[in-house]
């Protein structure tokens, strides 16, 4: 076996998974906030990057300008989303909010489909499409920096959720009516975790639609998201960011070695077969918190 073919597929697959922790972040940040497990986080990556490249293109922003006022724009997107989708569901069975969070997934990407079309668009971060070399290993450029950007959000939220903000957003997700006697404002935190959400999302539509085109496809990562939040704890940040990386290492190397052989479809076999299994033997995911109910 070629080692350094090897050591560049894993090098390569766990930069990519640490975009994909990026998805999955927004994931466990609305878990870990609320307790609601959100399947609408792919329709909000594909949102935030149409909405960077409409902003540009109306109001002939560059990138460097319309990337933070997309992002400004898609916080209050998700207070949008919390106030008049969510809030109605406070106390109702979990079902019912998870097929909400589906329904937005499907309102959100048929609105884009509407304003934007179905065609691809391109996103150009100046980023130069020229492999970066580590000695003998190519690396790609876009993966670095969406590698380092994951990690930069993964400290400011771990930082967050250790001031008294992120401690009140932890006990609303811990008990709901407990909160709400001594006096926490349920409805403004749960509409803080979905803004958040929506800022982390929009910052990954932009990196995954510089590595591919912006395009109805971008939602689809919610797959990979998803395999990623449950794998790593459906509440840890840091499981996120670990699971991503085993994660997109898997994946790559697997489809390396096999899609010459198979002729493809070895990455969402990979994915596929780590969401079942995970859910199979270890529910609670690698990092996620086991609880225990007293009868």
């Amino acid at each position: 076996m070629d080692v350094m073919y090897f050591l560049e597929l894993a090098i390569n697959g766990g930069l990519a998974g640490l975009m994909y922790a990026l998805v999955a972040m927004g994931i466990v940040l609305i878990y870990k906030s609320s307790s609601v497990p959100n399947l609408a986080q792919g329709a909000l990556t594909m949102l935030g990057a149409y909405l960077v490249l409409g902003l540009s293109d109306a109001l002939g922003l560059p990138l460097w300008l319309a990337i933070p006022a997309a992002v400004v724009a898609m916080f209050f997107v998700g207070v949008g989303i919390e106030r008049v989708a969510l809030r109605r569901l406070a106390g109702r069975p979990i079902v019912m909010i998870l097929m909400m969070t589906l329904g937005i997934d499907i309102f959100l990407r048929a609105t884009t489909m509407t304003l934007w079309g179905g065609s691809g668009r391109p996103m150009r971060l100046g980023i130069p499409d020229s492999p970066l070399f580590l000695g003998p290993l190519l690396l790609n450029r876009a993966y670095v920096v969406g590698a380092a950007v994951t990690l930069v959000l993964f400290v400011i939220f771990m930082l967050f959720f250790r001031s008294r903000q992120g401690v009140v957003l932890r006990a609303i997700a811990d008990d709901y009516t407990a909160s709400w006697s001594v006096g926490i404002s349920v409805e403004r935190g749960v509409a803080l975790s979905w803004a958040l959400s929506a800022v982390v999302a929009t910052t990954a539509g932009v990196l995954w639609g510089s590595v591919q085109t912006v395009d109805q496809s971008l939602s689809l990562l919610l797959l990979k998201g998803v395999t990623v939040a449950v794998l790593g704890g459906m509440d840890s940040l840091g499981g996120a960011v670990l699971a991503g990386m085993l994660l997109g290492m898997l994946e790559n190397v697997a489809s390396g070695y096999l899609d010459p052989l198979l002729g493809g479809g070895t990455r969402e076999l990979v994915v596929a077969a780590v969401l079942i299994l995970t859910i199979m033997i270890r529910p609670h995911g690698l990092f996620g918190r086991h609880d225990i109910e007293r009868i």
